[in-house]
């Protein structure tokens, strides 16, 4: 019909979630309750948490679940405690304990911490959900396996200690994504010539997105979010690396039908917008005889064009 509006699917139930999880449940349990909250199965998650970690988890609901590849997660910012005294199998307060060793001396943790700051070589745990001759590495610890994890390259960006105690320590870790904070404790504990493990877990930023802007679990009441009673917040911020491209009828029309349209703004992805929503994913392409284009990789339209057919 000619002069209706093109809109992303779902208008009422899209767009992302910052919650505050608590711990003994999963990142999928928090998925669970926010699909009842949103009244939706399209509901996923950026960054999974441990189960007695908290913190932040954001998550997408509705169409918004298509753009999770393209939220800027990083830096991840973790406030942790770190046991002295046990290595655990998890490497985490969870787990039984598997080694002791005395305390260690606390003027050696500078130089320790130093040697696990910067891109480093990090064993993940036992108790992770990483593959083992097609398994989870979790699954075979759990029988009793032998799991042999190769390195995997991680940055670690710095370390804030907060707080020093006789047999723990407090402290912030900046770091990207893949790290474990977990591998970071036990490797802290094998570096002072002792051993320990993370006591206590919560994330505290991802990105843009903070804790302090997350919404308790308990508020997630079915219906909470298609009520109005919880907001679901617009996906652009996260995407704060990407140039924004604001379509109008005539690039609405093109992008419903999956075409590239014109590149004005600098950037080599951009977030294409029309009416203040967001619309597509595209990247840059170079069109010899047009000129630079916008190609769409992700469209979230499912309503008419403007103009109807072409």
């Amino acid at each position: 019909m000619s002069g209706s509006r093109a809109v992303p699917s779902e208008p009422r139930v899209m767009g992302l979630l910052f919650v505050d999880k608590p711990a003994g449940i999963t990142s999928h349990d928090v998925v669970s309750v926010v699909r009842r909250a949103a009244r939706s199965k399209r509901v996923g998650h950026a960054g999974t948490l441990d189960p007695f970690a908290t913190g932040l988890l954001v998550v997408a609901v509705g169409t918004c679940t298509r753009l999770l590849p393209y939220l800027a997660g990083e830096p991840k910012v973790y406030d942790a405690v770190i046991q002295f005294g046990t290595e655990t199998d998890t490497d985490d307060r969870t787990g039984t304990v598997i080694r002791e060793a005395p305390l260690p001396d606390f003027s050696a943790l500078p130089h320790a911490i130093a040697s696990l700051t910067g891109p480093i070589a990090q064993v993940p745990p036992a108790f992770s959900a990483k593959h083992v001759d097609g398994q989870r590495a979790y699954d075979v610890a759990r029988r009793g396996g032998v799991v042999d994890l190769p390195p995997v390259a991680v940055q670690v960006h710095g370390w804030e200690i907060r707080e020093t105690g006789a047999d723990r320590i407090t402290v912030r870790i900046t770091c990207g994504g893949g790290t474990y904070i977990r591998a970071l404790a036990r490797d802290l504990g094998r570096a002072l010539h002792s051993a320990a493990h993370c006591a206590d877990l919560r994330r505290v930023a991802s990105g843009s997105a903070s804790v302090q802007e997350a919404v308790p679990l308990e508020r997630l009441t079915p219906g909470a979010i298609v009520d109005g009673a919880v907001a679901l917040r617009s996906p652009l911020p996260a995407l704060d690396a990407m140039a924004h491209e604001t379509l109008d009828d005539d690039g609405i029309r093109a992008l419903s039908f999956g075409r590239a349209v014109p590149a004005t703004v600098e950037g080599t992805r951009a977030a294409l917008l029309y009416s203040g929503d967001i619309v597509a994913i595209a990247d840059r392409v170079h069109d010899p005889v047009r000129g630079d284009r916008w190609q769409p990789r992700v469209v979230l339209l499912t309503a008419p064009h403007p103009g109807g057919a072409a």
